[in-house]
């Protein structure tokens, strides 16, 4: 008898199966079939059966054959039979399971009290209420051919959304054709740097100029896609692009990975002069920048510095995400592409939209058109102010020695220690049950610019009611004065 599958979910009430395969007659495969089921626990104590003219009209046998089958599995004790409650499989108890005694666990570390690491918003300050309505409202109003296969650029209305935000918000020059969205910015350089020759193979094929000091996360996506990152020196006035030398010769660097409105994660902007002159440097060569915009909307005690992408937005790749405007739960970025990249990128992600999810994207399309976008940022601004503004005033009062720096922007401030003392400093802070990361931990393996002790301290992550414990946890893991 041939192999067949019979859904009983509508009948029974639970999405089950019989397999009725194998030798013998009917009735006999048919009565395997069902002890096998109670027996594995397919069909639970207690479930009713469909009548037996049901089964039979579903499986194709004869009523007789079901009826008899029903009947034996009753005499069996498989099966319970009363009028009026119909066939049941009966309430047996369970065969003892052989017990194993478990592996302990692996220890874990026990999870800080307070969590000053770089890098992660407030998690109990997304917007709740606001996210929730537009996605009421982006799902209401959404095209039918929304929910089929998707654009590789992504959803027209976010990327609409994104040009006018963007180029309002932070001067980037844009059209919808040139955004592409993304899963975030690691995301955004897997797809620049597919495979050995770039996207397509139009993007990079020779070292990439990075930072001195930044994620050897993004480093390490780098040096996996076959790119050799070669560091740049830092000052005062954000990254030495002088040092860069002339794109395309010899092999040399054909680019630069830049954080230009807020150097992560020493703090400050590029310099004006210095952001022309990257952009000469590009131009003069036909190399390319990346810039990246981790948190270019958070600023304070200056005024906004737009995008070096607006200088020239064919020698510049501009990338930026929500993971630290709303939350890097909301898996969403975006690439603002020279027109000559784009169809090189779009053929390194595929025919159909990867990874971001139309229904994120067309919520935050209405998220950013109906002004909930700008609102929270406004709020959010507010109250990572009064973050740093408490962190400068503890460090004032209890640590006049320890200056904190990079504070007039972003989320996080360098805390500028006496040399020697970082890998202590860091220690007696795990004591106190702080996480919080040293400045060596970013800095470049290559780098030649000389190294200084610092800890990178973010102001975002605890929530309201436990920020000021973390902060004076922090003061009393600093090392003391002269």
């Amino acid at each position: 008898m041939g192999e067949s599958w019979v859904n009983l979910a509508e009948r029974i009430g639970s999405d089950l199966h019989l397999e009725l395969s194998g030798a013998g007659s009917r009735r006999a495969v048919l009565i395997r079939a069902l002890r096998d089921a109670v027996r594995e626990g397919r069909l639970a104590p207690g479930t009713r059966l469909p009548p037996y003219r049901s089964l039979a009209a579903d499986l194709g046998l004869a009523r007789n054959t079901v009826a008899d089958a029903y009947a034996e599995l009753v005499a069996e004790g498989w099966l319970t039979a009363r009028q009026g409650s119909g066939t049941r499989v009966a309430e047996r108890a369970a065969p003892p399971r052989r017990t194993r005694v478990p592996k302990p666990a692996p220890a874990r570390p026990a999870a800080p009290a307070h969590d000053l690491r770089q890098g992660r918003p407030d998690p109990g300050s997304f917007p709740r209420t606001a996210w929730l309505t537009a996605a009421r409202r982006a799902l209401a109003a959404a095209p039918n051919e929304a929910f089929g296969p998707g654009d590789p650029r992504g959803r027209i209305e976010l990327r609409r959304a994104l040009a006018g935000y963007l180029a309002r918000a932070r001067g980037v020059r844009a059209d919808p054709g040139r955004v592409v969205v993304c899963s975030g910015f690691a995301h955004a350089l897997r797809l620049l740097f597919a495979g050995t020759d770039g996207a397509g193979g139009a993007v990079l094929r020779g070292p990439l100029a990075v930072e001195s000091y930044g994620l050897g996360f993004h480093r390490e996506i780098l040096r996996g896609a076959g790119v050799r990152t070669v560091p740049l020196g830092l000052d005062e006035q954000g990254a030495r692009v002088e040092e860069l030398p002339v794109a395309g010769r010899g092999g040399r660097v054909r680019g630069a990975l830049l954080t230009p409105a807020h150097q992560f994660p020493t703090g400050g902007p590029l310099h004006p002069s210095r952001r022309a002159a990257v952009v000469d440097w590009a131009r003069a060569g036909g190399g390319l920048l990346l810039e990246d915009d981790y948190d270019g909307e958070f600023r304070y005690d200056r005024e906004p510095v737009g995008a070096v992408q607006g200088l020239d937005p064919e020698q510049v790749v501009y990338l930026g995400s929500v993971s630290k405007s709303l939350s890097p739960a909301v898996r969403l970025g975006w690439m603002v592409l020279p027109e000559r990249l784009v169809e090189g990128v779009v053929a390194s992600k595929g025919e159909r939209e990867a990874w971001a999810s139309v229904l994120d994207q067309l919520t935050l399309a209405e998220f950013i058109a109906s002004g909930q976008y700008d609102r929270h940022i406004r709020r959010m601004r507010q109250r990572y102010r009064r973050r740093r503004d408490l962190l400068v005033s503890a460090l004032a009062e209890r640590a006049p020695h320890i200056t904190a720096t990079g504070v007039a922007a972003g989320l996080h401030a360098v805390l500028r220690l006496p040399p020697g003392t970082e890998a202590s400093a860091a220690k007696a802070a795990a004591w106190q049950g702080v996480a919080v990361e040293g400045l060596a931990e970013f800095r470049h393996p290559r780098a030649t610019m000389a190294a200084a002790d610092g800890l990178v301290v973010g102001y975002s992550t605890p929530a309201e009611h436990a920020y000021g414990a973390a902060v004076d946890a922090l003061v009393r893991a600093l090392p003391p004065g002269p």
